[in-house]
């Protein structure tokens, strides 16, 4: 076993940036994929920025090779990054269990992150750490609500969303993800009986520094995971499009699916990404998100914190790298105090994750009332 940290997709949207991040923190990193050129590309241009970093490639596909590789490489931390997992099973991941390899996921898929639990046992037979989720949901907004947790008694509700600009870098994964429910039933939220439609109930959402933005439903593990942690009676979730043009298209798309013509958006991801890259000249590059938090504060009176954290000159892509990075460092380290398999819930601070983000054009915005 050495102390390396592999990363699957590491030349991907989010790969790439976590390579880098902790490549410049001073980790060995394996780069993966199928494709030599682009990890050839990914590394040469970490190199030109850091050149006495520690890093390569290992090219392979992880649906056939993984346990192979993981013999030979030998990592401490294999990081995921190749989604969208919200049809994905947990190969990978029992894979790397099963040799005794700590794993870390980028997942946003609501029942992959939510069930991962279930490989808890053998998680803790081969003695290892096995973390779903390590993203902006649920990692970040668990940290926001474990910062402010301390000001209530009780926490009614909770709304919440994400807002990228259109500029910013758009990953075919996240995007394939989305177009995968739009139109179609989500399950209700843990504690209630209210069906949604994936990408409808649209509203706008004012967010500071960047304005309104066009919102709609989207279905993520915190809606089956925050509740119980925190006793939240209603939450909500949505994302949005900068463009309203863009936005307003996709949901017109989701009213198709949803009345039943047998559409699949998600085969249409590519082209998709290729048209919104057209309307990039009528965007910005700035993007974020917000978060508000109802309920009583410690007298009993009704009590309101709105949080948001705005990310310009296209870094807000960084955030949803950082739990996977502070994650693997401490792995790496020896400082996460932790056997099994789990949801990224509450394993990462708010302070934490600023930190990390210190160096990017990224600010946050909080009131209390």
């Amino acid at each position: 076993m050495t102390d390396s940290i592999l990363i699957l997709g590491g030349y991907g949207n989010f790969g790439k940036r976590i390579a880098r991040s902790l490549v410049k923190d001073g980790y060995d990193v394996i780069i993966s994929g199928r494709n030599e050129a682009k990890a050839n590309a990914a590394i040469n241009a970490i190199i030109a920025e850091f050149p006495n970093a520690n890093i390569k490639s290992a090219i392979f596909d992880a649906e056939v090779l993984l346990d192979e590789s993981l013999k030979n490489l030998a990592p401490k931390v294999l990081i995921n990054t190749i989604g969208p997992f919200q049809n994905k099973n947990y190969d990978i991941a029992k894979t790397c269990i099963l040799n005794g390899v700590n794993y870390v996921d980028l997942a946003d898929g609501r029942d992959f992150v939510v069930h991962f639990h279930t490989l808890n046992a053998i998680s803790q037979s081969q003695n290892v750490i096995a973390i779903s989720g390590a993203s902006t949901v649920p990692a970040l907004s668990s940290a926001v609500l474990e910062n402010f947790k301390e000001n209530f008694s009780e926490i009614e509700a909770v709304k919440y969303g994400i807002s990228p600009g259109q500029k910013a870098e758009r990953g075919l994964a996240t995007t394939q993800g989305i177009l995968g429910y739009a139109g179609r039933k989500l399950k209700p939220a843990f504690g209630s009986n209210a069906y949604i439609y994936g990408w409808q109930d649209i509203y706008l959402q004012k967010i500071p520094e960047i304005g309104f933005r066009w919102m709609a439903n989207c279905d993520i593990p915190d809606l089956d995971l925050l509740p119980p942690k925190y006793g939240i009676k209603r939450i909500a979730f949505g994302a949005g499009l900068e463009l309203g043009v863009l936005h307003l298209g996709l949901w017109a798309l989701s009213w198709l699916v949803r009345l039943g013509i047998p559409l699949k958006l998600e085969n249409y991801a590519k082209p998709m990404l290729w048209m919104a890259d057209f309307f990039n000249f009528l965007g910005s590059d700035d993007g974020g998100m917000f978060m508000q938090i109802s309920g009583k504060d410690l007298g009993g009176n009704a009590k309101t914190i709105n949080w948001a954290i705005i990310a310009k000159n296209g870094d807000g892509p960084q955030i949803p790298t950082i739990p996977a990075i502070i994650l693997a460092e401490k792995i790496c380290d020896g400082k996460l105090d932790a056997i099994g398999a789990m949801p990224c819930v509450a394993l990462i601070s708010l302070e934490e994750y600023l930190e990390k983000l210190r160096d990017y054009k990224i600010e946050t915005f909080s009131n209390m009332g």
